[in-house]
């Protein structure tokens, strides 16, 4: 089985992507990541990549906050095609993805996301869960389409809701669980079982 080739977007700190590349140095992911890029110059993420040896680009500053200017998602999708990436993983990259980029990537754009999903969509989801008085959260790998976290459903991680938990503390264990369910879909779309 040839290697899944990905390009990994994000905006944050990166730690799905630290992920991700350390299932794949380990061998238990058969992937590459051909590039990592950012809507954010100085996003910690794009200072992981460059630690691994990988490709690394920031995007041009846009006036939005959620979303790019046409032009400037044409060039992220054409740093995509330059670097032969296949599949476009979304870690923690908190952009609407729009025509350009879907155009470009039919069903080969997955996201993950902080809710089990259909629940608590767009940001900060298990605040939402927490207000909810939901007895569970967790996190759910979909594919992206035009909606805002509304794309087909691939997996899911379940994570209870414990007694005394504040917004961090579930969020720092739906990132545990993040961590382990994204290289795991990764390996079921390359083909392992």
């Amino acid at each position: 089985m040839k290697p899944l080739k990905l390009g990994v977007l994000g905006s944050g700190r990166g730690s799905n992507f630290v992920s991700i590349q350390e299932a794949i140095l380990a061998g238990t992911l058969n992937a590459t990541i051909e590039v990592v890029i950012s809507d954010k110059p100085e996003a910690p993420i794009l200072e992981h990549a460059r630690k691994f040896g990988l490709a690394a680009e920031a995007l041009p500053v846009s006036k939005f906050k959620t979303k790019l200017e046409p032009e400037i998602e044409e060039k992220l999708v054409s740093i995509l095609k330059a670097h032969d990436v296949e599949w476009v993983v979304l870690a923690g990259y908190m952009r609407v993805v729009k025509a350009p980029l879907l155009d470009a990537y039919p069903n080969r754009i997955i996201n993950i996301h902080p809710s089990l999903l259909p629940k608590f969509k767009g940001l900060e989801a298990w605040k939402q869960a927490l207000e909810a008085g939901e007895s569970k959260a967790g996190c759910t790998v979909h594919y992206v389409n035009a909606g805002v976290d509304e794309g087909e459903i691939i997996a899911q991680s379940e994570v209870p809701v414990l007694p005394g938990d504040t917004a961090e503390s579930l969020h720092a264990r739906i990132q545990v669980a993040e961590h382990q369910l994204f290289p795991a879909v990764l390996r079921k779309l390359s083909g392992a079982s």
